[in-house]
């Protein structure tokens, strides 16, 4: 497949389990360029007992998974197809990130579930999946992934940070694309969150009236990860081993371990930020909506920060594995080796063809 006028429809997953975002794209190739427009988006939300499932998964045996992988996949169709149903345009491709389970590259692996298969099965579309396993083989960490999509679609930026369940950078230096995870960043605070009662601290509400720990936020910025050269990435295991003991060990009060968790994020980032050869930083992902987290940051850094529109902020990460999927089917690089420490770069994705 060669052709250069291409439409995919984005499946993005985070970590955050706040649903499920669909970015439907028209995207063209213009010379050694990609523009895209995107037709359509949504984030459907998750039905609660699927989001204890995804969030307890990482626990489940391996029958169990393997049912899940299955179940998780059909819904997705479900919201596809209904998704689909509403739209002119039927696209020529489906891009799947999947759920994140396990994500171990030290130890030669990384599982994704909600199977490409069954998705292409129930929706008549060939949908790729999969995209970290191949770069993992080839001894990098498979992630992050979207550093491709920064320099091809969003390259008029010096720099693009998300603020998903974890917090990444990506940035191009001396010819290369450099990205790694920063810290955790969404995942820690909703979970706090949950202990609340509430699915998240909208704006950072309820942070921002408390004070920051100083002995916690000390210990969080000690954590052996940050002081770790790139490439580098990060898994929920990370956070069960090293980063949730400290903050359960604390006995203070839930906003004040917010408050502390949000001052920690913003070090970290205000500490990559500020010492990169970078100008203008765009910011995306959930953690962009949370206006107190952008204030700590703003304060922390002497760089201009850019919150782009609404829809690019929510479903960055949609549009550019819509991008990813289309590389795939061209067998052309959509890896960098220089992003994830593989041996080489590479074509990642499984094809599932109806």
């Amino acid at each position: 497949m060669k052709k250069n006028n291409v439409t995919v429809l984005g499946v993005m997953s985070g970590t955050s389990l706040d649903g499920l975002d669909l970015a439907l794209c028209r995207f063209k190739k213009v010379e050694k360029r990609w523009e895209y427009e995107v037709i359509e988006t949504e984030t459907i939300p998750y039905p609660h007992n699927i989001t204890g499932q995804l969030n307890d998964s990482i626990h489940y045996s391996a029958e169990k998974l393997a049912a899940l992988d299955s179940q998780y996949a059909k819904l997705m169709a479900t919201f596809i197809n209904k998704f689909l149903n509403g739209q002119k345009i039927k696209p020529d491709y489906i891009a799947s990130h999947g759920h994140t389970v396990f994500h171990q590259p030290s130890r030669g692996f990384t599982t994704q579930i909600g199977s490409g298969a069954t998705i292409a099965a129930l929706t008549g579309i060939t949908t790729i999946s999969d995209f970290r396993s191949t770069d993992v083989a080839l001894g990098g960490q498979g992630a992050p992934l979207v550093p491709i999509g920064d320099e091809l679609l969003f390259g008029n930026y010096r720099a693009c940070i998300n603020l998903g369940g974890f917090s990444n950078i990506s940035y191009s230096f001396a010819n290369k694309r450099i990205a790694y995870d920063i810290s955790p960043c969404n995942l820690p605070l909703n979970l706090l969150a949950v202990q609340m009662g509430l699915s998240f601290d909208r704006d950072g509400t309820i942070a921002s009236q408390s004070h920051p720990d100083k002995e916690l936020v000390t210990r969080l910025n000690q954590l052996d990860y940050y002081q770790k050269e790139p490439p580098k990435s990060l898994g929920y295991e990370w956070l069960q081993a090293s980063f949730f003991p400290i903050l359960e060990q604390a006995d203070i009060s839930i906003p004040q371990k917010m408050r502390s968790v949000i001052e920690h994020i913003a070090i970290q980032l205000s500490n990559v930020i500020n010492n990169l050869p970078i100008g203008d930083v765009m910011i995306t992902g959930g953690g962009a909506h949370n206006k107190f987290l952008m204030r700590r940051l703003k304060t922390l850094t002497n760089r201009e920060l850019i919150i782009p529109e609404k829809q690019i902020v929510n479903f960055k990460e949609a549009i550019i594995f819509a991008l990813l999927g289309i590389l795939r089917v061209r067998e052309e690089i959509n890896c960098y080796a220089s992003v994830t420490g593989a041996s080489k770069d590479s074509c990642c994705g499984a094809i599932y063809t109806v």
